[in-house]
């Protein structure tokens, strides 16, 4: 019988168009981490008091809730799916946790936190249920359940507002202190990036996440649970969120109904700016990260160089317009770099079996 092979160079140029996607991606975020530089430098250089330890400090705390957003964001990016949801989760967790001290007074503060992951991961769980089970787009669905969840939390709230008095000082300190000059909650948010960096570049269901998003049929033949993986990013995305929202109420002390009101596109631009394709399969939390940081730093810097903030959201609007623009460059590369890859038979010339470089064999 007839057996089609492809070449023996063609898998050497397919992993060469792979590790030439990463360092594109690798270049790019780059990229972003300059831009952040220049822009630093450049409004230093107009008022020095920008570089102040007092203005660093604020920015970084400032970038910490949107950063431990974006990455929780990334998981359901690259998954081929978004999360619309997360502000009004934030704002829902921040509540809760409030709540729960005005309640419960002398109620130990690790209990309060977890309470309020808790009540995130709670709504990332609805989240994912409704898109894996229902089989309803993400795009809707949390469309709809951040109308949901903010409608709880003002039905909740019902016109109450919970102040730094009634929460204990030692949860407040939280939001304040710092090490090394650097703010708990920056290193928090630190925390949560290297370690799930490091989940998605050291273990199988990480790497499955990419897989899926990258083709989600081809990722269901391979034997990847694919409603499993997709329902986990959003169960820790929400989580993500909750963490958030303890972090906001620590920070800022009084709470309401509209906490985290209107994060969700300031979420997904950052990592979207931050190298993440909106597409899915690709991107990484480190660059949305910096996208994060990047975004809080261009909303301070337009405030310190006295911009009208209206310019703020056109340059942001911009750079998800360049953002989409390059991931469709990139992926338009890496799709001619495959094809070439592909074409490449055993003598490295293309082969004649339609130009795929296979050869045939007959076997008896």
């Amino acid at each position: 019988m007839s057996v089609r092979t492809g070449g023996p160079e063609a898998p050497v140029h397919r992993a060469r168009g792979a590790r030439a996607a990463r360092r594109a991606r690798g270049i790019r975020e780059l990229g972003v981490l300059l831009a952040l530089a220049l822009l630093v430098a450049g409004t230093a250089l107009v008022n020095p008091a920008f570089l102040s330890a007092q203005s660093v400090r604020d920015l970084l705390l400032g970038a910490t809730l949107l950063c431990v957003l974006a990455v929780g964001q990334t998981l359901v990016i690259v998954t081929r799916n978004v999360d619309l949801s997360v502000g009004s989760v934030l704002g829902l967790s921040a509540f809760a946790t409030g709540s729960l001290f005005v309640t419960f007074p002398g109620l130990p503060i690790p209990v309060a936190a977890l309470a309020g992951v808790l009540v995130g991961a709670g709504c990332g769980l609805v989240n994912g249920t409704l898109v894996t089970v229902a089989r309803v787009p993400a795009l809707v669905v949390t469309l709809g359940t951040l109308y949901v969840f903010r409608g709880v939390d003002h039905w909740w709230a019902a016109g109450r507002q919970i102040n730094a008095a009634d929460m204990p000082r030692e949860f407040l300190d939280l939001g304040r202190l710092g090490l090394a000059g650097i703010p708990l909650p920056a290193l928090v948010a630190a925390a949560v990036v290297l370690a799930t960096g490091w989940y998605l570049a050291s273990y199988r269901s990480g790497r499955e996440l990419y897989a899926i998003g990258s083709d989600p049929a081809a990722a269901r033949l391979s034997g990847i649970p694919v409603d499993r993986r997709v329902l986990a990013a959003f169960v820790v995305n929400g989580a993500l969120a909750g963490l958030a929202g303890v972090l906001y109420a620590a920070r800022f002390g009084t709470l309401d109904a509209n906490a985290g009101l209107g994060l969700e596109l300031q979420v997904v631009a950052a990592a979207v700016v931050g190298g993440v394709a909106i597409f899915g399969g690709s991107g990484t939390v480190f660059g949305a990260a910096v996208g994060a940081v990047l975004l809080t730093t261009i909303g301070s810097a337009l405030a310190v160089l006295r911009v009208d903030p209206f310019w703020q959201q056109a340059v942001v609007g911009l750079l998800i317009l360049v953002a989409i623009g390059m991931d469709r460059l990139l992926a338009a590369r890496s799709a001619r770099r495959l094809r070439v890859a592909d074409a490449v038979g055993g003598d490295g010339r293309p082969g004649p079996a339609g130009g795929r470089g296979e050869q045939r064999r007959s076997t008896s």
